[in-house]
């Protein structure tokens, strides 16, 4: 894969991959036909995930521990060529296996009796219609259809096979096995998932229930971000089981970065018709972004600059001269934009005219690679197969009755322009959309659908909605000090799943290399793992010796059969294994402990024998083949080497953590994602808030709106140097007392969501890792001009996770003695509001031994935080 997959994705295609296997095998066994779904949220990077499952599919993977099906045969279907075409490029772009051969579009020129392996063949509705010429002479009462004198049929336009002949030829094959990708599933299943309302099948399902003679394909696997259809179809159906369908956390995609963390919506406060108004507005909201990308563009020598455009969305049946008035205003609020950036995306598939203005028509597919346009036009959501990152400002003209089209459009654009998440800026990792025809009370409902990013209509963690939001600023009052000391504060981070230790050494090594801070990183790794597995061959000898016979010989049994009696008799014998076995051992341990590192190691090995037993380096290497398959049957060896590889990781990590620090927020994003893959949770690096949006109002229980209240000496402000934020009666009254202090300096209010400049704290729940992220910082000023800091986190004592968080807490605190002052952990406890510091050891102790938070909470170590304060 050109990319590396994000945890979720990892996870989804090996699980993907588990699916497709089973399904495989049962097909060929026992002619069973089976289907499951990957559901994931728009934005989760499904092309990709599916690139990676096809890349395994055809080839094999061994870090999913798959062997590659020989007889695999993909259809990737849509109901949309276009959208098809988007497919194909992106698995392309994604992978770097598949070659343009292996991803064919079926079109009217196709010829062959069956599908080929190693292929994905794309395929769409209109090519199966029934005025295709792909399907002509498949349906028996087609006229065209003639006979010769003998009866055969003599099909139109001399075609020998349909497209249905070559599906049935193809499941028919028993050397081959059919997989149906269904794109965007949801489709052609109706309301219940039966079949549509004229009683007949729509095409999807005649692919998955067979159609005439043609059988149904054995292996279905439908992806969609709203599966629910396609897998009630399916669990409808008589002669097709089910596997366990494939459902991606929604919070691992928001928190992976690819998606925007805020949508901002403006609307007036007042009743009336600001179009005008709000139209200057977005033009400025345009213009402010790509200034801003361009600063950070140059801030990080980074020649990838993002261009933003703006879409601007007009109802179903537009007046083309209003239209055209509105961009003659956004040509006025912004004479340098270039008169010629505007495009349409018009059902019609027209060049229009909107008053003086001619604006030709783009494919919506296309409009992301198309950095000519600034300005786009739409109508109706385009709602599926397409999206466009660097669309970051939207100006909608619908009314309040058009919700769904307004989300479904915003569904297009939350995807991040880089792939990740900008350091510190909630404006580089936001879209805006305007809504000058809608009022507060209607917006609730576009709110409530932008928030929920699965089926079952739960919110989406860490996403944000807010409505008129301010920008902070870094606070001019808080000294560089206080500033540094935030910088120097230890975060963790969730680790990865799945990764093994010696890839991931070989991955940081390339990166080390790849920026110049450590010359020859891949050399100076594997020769320190060498070390590492030569000490393995002294300390496992005997182990070894054991094990090399089991590689060198082949056991079996010969079966003799008395013809008179029937009797049987079995006979044990005992062979000499030949070149293909000693390889295929071989590869076992490639595949368990690391391709790479068994292929130098090997070559090491093969350089350190004695020449003179051997005729040839060849023979040699042969011999060293041996040796290290043998290593692989003791398990002792490869923990070994996981440990040493991981010890090596985590001191480079360290070693070059200052320098890393001085690289490109992109590269800084490689780094962390190598760190996460460590099998312990380990410290990261806060990044440096820049820019915050902020909400300054909130709703009440009646309806009404009230300001939130503003604090002083937050590390970032508006222009009045406050901030404005809702607390609950605890949060007051921890920050109230803090700003009482003499010695205060400022005050941090931690993100809950999963951004750089949140600090977390790693927890175990139920055998589960997780993270908290507590709600205070403090920093104060000692007596000696030193800048202290404190964690205060107030969190309810009834909620389950109480007691591992704050057994998370002690541990942090234990692990980063002296970096903190305080680490208190409050909650109110039968009427009293009580405070725990874990910075004690002894409460550390009391809290790490628990097992109920009520306890503690009686114990000698919580006291009253009025009185400790």
């Amino acid at each position: 894969m050109k990319f590396t997959l994000k945890d979720y994705q990892d996870e989804a295609v090996k699980d993907v991959l588990d699916r497709l296997k089973k399904a495989r095998k049962r097909w060929h066994d026992d002619s069973d036909k089976h289907a499951f779904s990957l559901t994931a949220t728009t934005g989760a990077g499904k092309t990709v995930m599916a690139a990676a499952v096809f890349e395994s599919l055809f080839y094999g993977n061994d870090d999913y521990e798959f062997e590659p099906d020989p007889g695999a045969v993909v259809i990737w279907f849509s109901d949309d060529p276009s959208l098809n075409e988007q497919s194909r490029w992106r698995l392309q772009e994604a992978s770097d296996k598949l070659t343009t051969s292996q991803l064919v579009t079926v079109d009217n020129s196709f010829v062959g009796d069956k599908f080929k392996p190693g292929k994905v063949y794309f395929l769409n509705t209109q090519k199966l219609s029934k005025n295709s010429l792909l399907v002509r002479g498949h349906d028996p009462s087609d006229p065209a259809i003639e006979k010769s004198r003998s009866q055969m049929v003599i099909r139109p336009d001399m075609r020998q096979y349909s497209i249905w002949d070559v599906i049935q030829n193809t499941i028919e094959d028993p050397e081959l096995t059919l997989y149906l990708a269904l794109d965007e599933a949801h489709r052609g299943m109706n309301e219940n998932g039966a079949a549509a309302t004229n009683g007949k099948q729509t095409i999807i399902k005649q692919l998955i229930n067979g159609t005439g003679g043609v059988p149904g394909i054995p292996v279905v696997w439908g992806i969609s971000a709203t599966v629910q259809r396609f897998n009630d179809a399916i669990a409808s159906m008589q002669d097709r089981s089910t596997l366990p369908n494939v459902v991606v956390d929604p919070k691992k995609v928001q928190e992976s970065g690819l998606l925007k963390d805020t949508i901002n919506l403006d609307v007036p406060t007042e009743t009336g018709d600001f179009s005008t108004v709000l139209l200057r507005r977005a033009t400025s909201k345009l213009r402010e972004i790509s200034k801003t990308w361009d600063e950070y563009a140059r801030q990080q020598n980074d020649i990838e600059r993002v261009l933003p455009l703006m879409v601007l969305q007009v109802p179903n049946s537009p007046d083309h001269n209003e239209i055209g008035i509105w961009l003659d205003t956004i040509f006025d609020e912004w004479p340098e934009l270039p008169r010629d950036c505007v495009a349409n995306v018009f059902g019609e598939h027209n060049a229009e005219t909107f008053g003086g203005h001619s604006v030709p028509y783009i494919t919506p597919e296309r409009v992301q690679e198309s950095e000519w346009v600034r300005i786009l036009i739409a109508k109706d959501a385009i709602s599926t197969g397409w999206d466009c990152p660097r669309a970051e400002v939207m100006l909608s003209f619908r009314r309040a009755t058009d919700k769904t089209h307004i989300t479904q459009l915003l569904g297009r654009m939350i995807r991040t322009p880089l792939a990740r998440r900008i350091p510190g800026n909630d404006r580089l990792n936001a879209v805006d959309c305007l809504l000058p025809r809608f009022d507060k009370g209607s917006v609730e409902a576009v709110v409530t659908e932008l928030m929920t990013g699965t089926e079952s209509g739960e919110a989406l963690p860490g996403r944000r909605v807010l409505i008129n939001p301010v920008a902070l600023q870094p606070n001019p009052d808080i000294p560089e000090d206080a500033w540094q000391k935030f910088l120097s504060l230890p975060s963790q981070t969730l680790p990865k799943r799945h990764v093994r230790p010696i890839k991931r050494l070989t991955a940081f090594a390339h990166e080390l290399a790849f920026d110049g801070l450590l010359k020859g990183a891949g050399q100076k790794a594997h020769a320190a793992m060498h070390k590492v597995l030569d000490a393995a061959r002294k300390r496992y000898a005997d182990d070894i010796a054991k094990a090399r016979e089991s590689v060198l010989t082949v056991e079996g049994e010969t079966v003799k059969v008395d013809m008179k009696t029937q009797g049987m008799t079995f006979n044990d014998f005992v062979e000499r294994a030949d070149f293909a076995v000693i390889e295929d051992a071989y590869r076992v341990t490639a595949r368990a402990i690391s391709p790479d590192l068994t292929r130098t190691y090997s070559e090491h090995v093969a350089d350190h024998i004695d020449t003179d037993e051997f005729e040839d380096y060849e023979d040699a290497l042969m011999e060293a083949h041996v040796i290290v398959a043998a290593m692989g049957l003791v398990e002792g060896i490869k923990i070994d080497a996981e440990a040493a590889a991981e010890k090596l990781s985590n001191e480079w990590l360290a070693e070059y953590r200052v320098k890393i620090r001085d690289l490109s927020d992109e590269r800084q994003e490689i780094y962390r994602e190598i760190r996460e893959m460590s099998v312990e949770p380990l410290d990261v690096d806060l990044a440096r808030p820049s820019m915050w949006l902020q909400m300054t109002t909130a709703r009440t229980a009646t309806g009404a709106e009230e300001a939130l209240p503003r604090f002083p000496k937050h590390l970032l402000c508006d222009t009045e140097k406050r901030f404005p934020t809702e607390l609950n009666s605890w949060e007051k009254k921890v920050l109230d007392t803090e700003l009482a202090r003499k010695d205060i300096v400022g005050w941090y209010r931690n993100p809950a969501r999963a951004s750089q400049d949140s600090l977390g704290i790693t927890y175990e729940d139920a055998g589960d890792t997780d993270i908290v992220r507590p709600d205070f910082v403090f920093f104060s000023h000692l007596p000696n001009g030193k800048i202290v800091a404190d964690i205060v986190d107030p969190h309810g004592s009834h909620l389950s996770d109480a007691l591992p968080k704050m057994k998370g807490m002690a541990a942090y605190a234990a692990k980063n003695t002296g970096v903190f002052r305080r680490i208190e952990v409050c909650a109110e406890e039968d009427g009293r509001f009580l405070t725990i510091d874990v910075t004690d050891a002894a409460a550390r102790k009391a809290i790490l031994a628990a097992t109920s938070i009520h306890d503690v909470y009686k114990s000698e170590f919580a006291i009253s935080r009025d009185r400790h304060i």
